[in-house]
């Protein structure tokens, strides 16, 4: 994968947390985004495998190209993540269309996004430790 080994990593980037049951580093990417000063990330599928490490973990790295810092992972409630789902839709076209394709959503519009607050997991990442920049 381009994006572990450092090339042109784009806005993708790679969360690596330990695994909920095993301890093991498990590595995801993702699209995070920035809403209202924060860096933000949805979850495309409910029951993801990740998200249930982030909520266990409530730490990791986040890797984009050859930079890593420590980050908090805080998942947001149903209506703290009401505006990030409408900012996603409008910010993440890559995560719109994956929506599109499962069957998430039909047009992927801000609304429908929205209309997923407390069905989809969305966490923001906060800096974690004295040389972390969010």
């Amino acid at each position: 994968m381009a994006v572990r080994v450092g090339l042109r990593p784009g806005p993708a980037m790679v969360l690596t947390i330990p695994g909920r049951r095993t301890g093991r580093p498990r590595s995801t990417p993702m699209t995070p985004f920035r809403h209202d000063g924060h860096l933000c990330v949805v979850a495309d599928y409910p029951s993801s495998d990740w998200a249930a490490n982030a909520r266990a973990a409530g730490t990791g790295t986040l890797r984009h190209g050859r930079r890593s810092r420590q980050v908090r992972i805080v998942e947001l409630d149903a209506e703290q993540s009401r505006p990030v789902l409408r900012a996603f839709a409008m910010k993440v076209p890559v995560g719109v269309a994956f929506s599109r394709r499962s069957g998430l959503v039909d047009v992927g519009s801000p609304e429908e996004f929205a209309a997923l607050a407390g069905r989809l997991a969305v966490f923001r990442f906060d800096p974690d430790g004295p040389d972390s920049v969010n």
